[in-house]
C-alpha cells in the first residue's frame, strides 16, 4: 500500500502550508466543480465522545457546510454503534454538529441487514440492548423473539442470577415458536443471560425447551453485526465492545460442542458490504442534491485501526481490484472468508454506477488510537499493532491497519482532504 506523507507530522505539515481559506457557495469549489469526493465519518471517539462532542467536530462541519447550514459535499456517518434507533443516532449528531443530520446519511452496524432479504420471513431471536425488536422490524424482518420473552417463556434456562430463578417449578411451555436464526445486534445487558440462551438455541436447534441429543452442526444461521472489540467513551481506556461478547460466545460454543461457531454474516466495519451500502448512500445524496460530477473518491474518517482503517483499505483494494478485473477479482482478493452475504453485495454494486475509484483511510487520535508524543517518521511505525484486535474471521494483513494519514482531529482531516481535492 502506498502510504506517502502518512504520519501526523506530515499530515500537519500540508495543513499548515494550506492555510484557512474563506468558504464558497454550496457545492461549488474556487474553480466551479460539483464535488467529485464524499466523507464516511465514524462517531464514537471522531465526532463524539459518549455524550460529549468532539471540539474539533463542529469547526469540521463549519468547513463542511455552506452559511445555511447545508453540507457542500456528500456525507454519510458510519458508526458500529447499534443499540438505538437510526432516527435518534441522527438526532444526537444533530445536536452535537449544530446542523441538521437526517436519518438517511446513518449507516449503524445492523443497516446492510435490510440487504438479507432470505431471513426476513423467518423467525429470528434478536440479542442486544435498547429498541431491538423495533431494529429488526424496521429492518424488514417479520418474526421477532427478543431475548426477554425467551426466558420468560423458558424461566429454567436463566440460572445465574439467583434472585431471577423461579420459586416453583412452572408448567411446561406450549405454543412457542421454532427459533429459525439468530441476530446479534450488539452487547446486551447481562451477558451471561444472552450467552446461555444463544447458545441453548443452537444446541437446540431452536427448541431451547426440548431435551439435548445429538448437537446439531452446522447450526441455525447466526448474524452478527458490529464486530469491535473496544470503544472510546468518556474514560480514559478503551471499553468493552461487542466484539468482546461475540469472543466469549465463540469460545463457550467451541468449548461445549468442540466445533467453530459459524457466521452467516458478520455486519458493521470492517465488513465490505457496510462500505458498499456507505458508497450506495453517498451517491444517492449527491443525485438528490443535483451535483452532476460523479462521485470518484471516498475519505473514510476513524478513530479505531482495526475497524475504521482496517475496513476502508480492505473496501479500497475492493474497489481496485473491481475496476482493474470486474467484481469477481474483488471477491477473491477479499480477506474476508465467502458468506451469502457476498450475493447481496453484487447485487447492491449492480444497483450503482460504480464510479467510486478509491476509499482513503484517514486516522484521528481523539479516540481508541493515540499517537505517541514523538511520532515516529514512517506510518507504519505508528500504526501497525503488535496484538490483533480484529475479529476472528478476519484475516490479520499488517498493511490493512496502516492508515493513508494520520492527523490529530476531524477538523484536520476534513482539510486534510479539501487540500487534496483541491476544494475550498
Amino acid at each position: 500500500m502506498a502510504l506517502g506523507s502518512g504520519c501526523l507530522r506530515a499530515g500537519r505539515g500540508l495543513l499548515r502550508a494550506a492555510g484557512p481559506r474563506p468558504l464558497p457557495a454550496r457545492g461549488r469549489c474556487a474553480g466551479g466543480r460539483p464535488p467529485a469526493f464524499g466523507f464516511l465519518f465514524d462517531v464514537d471517539g471522531v465526532l463524539v465522545r459518549g455524550s460529549q462532542a468532539v471540539p474539533a467536530a463542529r469547526r469540521a462541519f463549519q468547513r463542511l457546510s455552506d452559511g445555511s447550514g447545508r453540507l457542500r459535499v456528500p456525507v454519510v456517518f458510519l458508526t458500529n454503534a447499534g443499540n438505538c434507533l437510526r432516527s435518534a443516532k441522527a438526532q444526537e449528531l444533530s445536536q452535537a454538529l449544530g446542523l441538521q443530520v437526517p436519518p438517511e446519511q446513518v449507516i449503524l452496524s445492523h443497516s446492510p441487514l435490510r440487504l438479507f432479504s432470505q431471513f426476513h420471513q423467518k423467525c429470528m431471536l434478536v440479542a442486544g440492548q435498547g429498541p431491538v425488536e423495533e431494529n429488526a422490524l424496521n429492518l424488514g424482518f417479520k418474526h421477532v423473539v427478543t431475548m426477554e420473552a425467551l426466558r420468560k417463556a423458558y424461566p429454567l434456562l436463566d440460572m445465574v442470577d439467583q434472585s431471577r430463578r423461579p420459586k416453583e417449578l412452572p408448567p411446561p411451555t406450549t405454543g412457542f415458536p421454532t427459533i429459525e436464526g439468530v441476530i446479534l445486534f450488539g452487547e446486551p445487558v447481562r451477558w451471561e443471560t444472552s450467552l446461555q440462551l444463544i447458545i441453548d438455541v443452537l444446541l437446540s436447534n431452536g427448541n431451547p425447551g426440548a431435551e439435548l441429543q445429538d448437537i446439531p452442526y452446522p447450526h441455525l444461521p447466526v448474524l452478527a453485526c458490529n464486530m469491535d472489540l473496544l470503544w472510546m467513551a468518556e474514560a480514559k481506556m478503551p471499553r468493552f465492545g461487542h466484539g468482546t461478547f461475540l469472543l466469549c460466545l465463540e469460545n463457550i460454543y467451541k468449548k461445549v460442542t468442540g466445533r467453530e461457531l459459524k457466521y452467516e454474516a458478520l455486519i458493521g466495519k470492517p465488513s465490505t458490504v457496510t462500505y458498499r451500502y456507505a458508497e450506495y448512500l453517498i451517491q444517492q445524496q449527491a443525485e438528490k442534491q443535483g451535483w452532476k460530477s460523479p462521485i470518484r473518491r471516498l475519505y473514510a474518517v476513524g478513530d479505531n485501526p482495526m475497524s475504521d482503517v482496517y475496513g476502508a483499505n480492505l473496501y479500497n483494494n475492493y474497489l481496485k481490484s473491481a475496476h482493474h478485473s470486474q467484481v469477481q477479482a474483488g471477491v477473491k482478493r477479499s480477506p474476508q472468508a465467502p458468506s451469502p452475504q457476498t450475493e447481496d453485495h453484487l447485487q447492491l454494486r449492480k444497483d450503482c454506477n460504480n464510479s467510486v475509484e478509491s476509499c482513503e483511510s484517514i486516522l484521528v487520535c481523539t479516540g481508541v488510537y493515540r499517537h505517541n508524543a514523538d511520532v515516529p517518521s514512517k506510518t507504519k511505525e505508528c500504526t501497525t499493532e503488535t496484538v490483533f484486535h480484529g475479529h476472528r474471521d478476519f484475516c490479520f494483513d499488517p498493511s490493512l491497519v496502516e492508515a493513508s494519514y494520520v492527523v490529530q482531529d476531524v477538523n484536520d482531516a476534513v482539510q486534510l482532504a479539501f487540500e487534496k481535492e483541491n476544494w475550498s
